[in-house]
């Protein structure tokens, strides 16, 4: 790590901190007493690794072309950039219908977004031996092979993970899948509404409606994920952007997800700091329960953090003043598209143990 960039983040996490002091200390949270195991052996002590590896530059073979009317067979692309072997992948229904029957696809990227395989399957082919093969087939045609493939969607569980079993690669049940889920938005707006049976009352508006109205039900939080303190806090974007002083080489066991090159770099992305002397031990393990973001339920006066596929645990109750500022935090990750970002410290002089960049996606994708 340079000096200069140790530095600069720690500098800006000691301001960040110091000009909410209030926050921390006279409005810092009282956990709600937490289980002592971990439900359903959902959390793993497994840290995800980062892995760079470069790739050529393939040639693309167009699934639709500018003015996509109607959908052939199979789709690949290749960017500039680094192709990770982390991969991520979805099978599911899309809001067109070919000859009355509903579109199936396959769709397959790598956490940075530079590889997109998409496969139409008809629909009397949708289980685990064709998905198994569209992947095997994608392995077998890639420079990079993976070693982790993640998947959020919970109705697809069982054929996704049946396909997995017999291919070698983790696989993880995930709402982390931040290229994945943003390529499906760009299909929802952009492809989709081109093609010759479209139909609008089959596409999800993608509007998981305000915190407020959320009706599920948290876990209570497992010893190993709690914090001693908690603060609202918030970053300026350009600090994750070239040139910022947040990167891979100080944020400890922590990612950071990709950020849209179109949102202002003077906007702010609001995010929780965990302050415990346990940093280093919490970070790892809030590495393998897959984090994939914190929400705040104004209703029910609750900060939320979300892991794997489904799992929502209660990590502490918000007094009047917190709720407030929790509503901010709220507010503020919709202003930017669900952006938000989370910090485990020992204090407000070190440098985080782990820090994530998160971004929670709509329902209906």
């Amino acid at each position: 790590m340079k000096a200069t960039t140790r530095t600069n983040m720690q500098s800006i996490l000691c301001t960040m901190l110091l000009c909410l002091t209030t926050t921390v200390t006279t409005s810092a949270f009282v956990v709600t007493p937490p289980t002592k195991s971990i439900t359903n052996n959902k959390i793993t002590t497994t840290i995800p690794t980062k892995t760079a590896i470069t790739t050529r530059r393939t040639t693309t073979s167009k699934l639709y072309e500018s003015n996509p009317t109607t959908a052939t067979t199979t789709e690949t692309t290749m960017g500039d950039g680094t192709v990770s072997d982390e991969w991520e992948l979805d099978c599911y229904s899309r809001p067109v219908t070919i000859d009355n029957k509903k579109l199936w696809e396959v769709l397959i990227t790598d956490s940075n977004g530079v590889m997109r395989v998409c496969e139409a399957l008809p629909s009397n082919k949708v289980n685990s031996r064709e998905l198994r093969r569209v992947v095997e087939e994608t392995i077998d045609q890639s420079d990079v092979k993976p070693t982790t493939i993640r998947f959020f969607r919970g109705a697809m569980f069982n054929m996704i993970t049946i396909a997995l079993s017999e291919v070698e690669v983790v696989a993880k049940p995930s709402r982390r899948t931040f290229a994945l889920t943003t390529w499906i938005e760009e299909r929802n707006r952009d492809i989709y509404p081109k093609m010759e049976g479209y139909r609008p009352t089959m596409a999800r508006m993608g509007n998981a409606g305000p915190s407020f109205l959320d009706i599920s039900i948290p876990q209570k939080l497992p010893d190993a994920l709690r914090g001693e303190k908690y603060a609202f806090v918030s970053l300026p974007l350009a600090e994750f952007r070239e040139g910022g002083s947040i990167d891979s080489t100080n944020i400890g066991v922590g990612r950071l997800c990709p950020t849209d090159p179109t949102l202002p770099a003077d906007a702010f992305v609001q995010g929780i700091v965990i302050l415990t002397p346990r940093a280093k031990a919490l970070s790892s393990w809030l590495a393998g329960t897959e984090v994939a973001g914190f929400s705040c339920d104004l209703r029910k006066r609750t900060l939320s953090m979300d892991t794997d596929i489904d799992t929502k645990f209660l990590v502490a109750k918000l007094n009047d003043l917190q709720r407030s500022e929790g509503a901010a935090f709220e507010e503020g990750k919709d202003k930017l598209g669900g952006l938000h970002f989370v910090s485990v410290q020992e204090d407000d002089d070190s440098d985080p143990a782990g820090f994530w960049l998160l971004r929670t996606f709509p329902d209906g994708l």
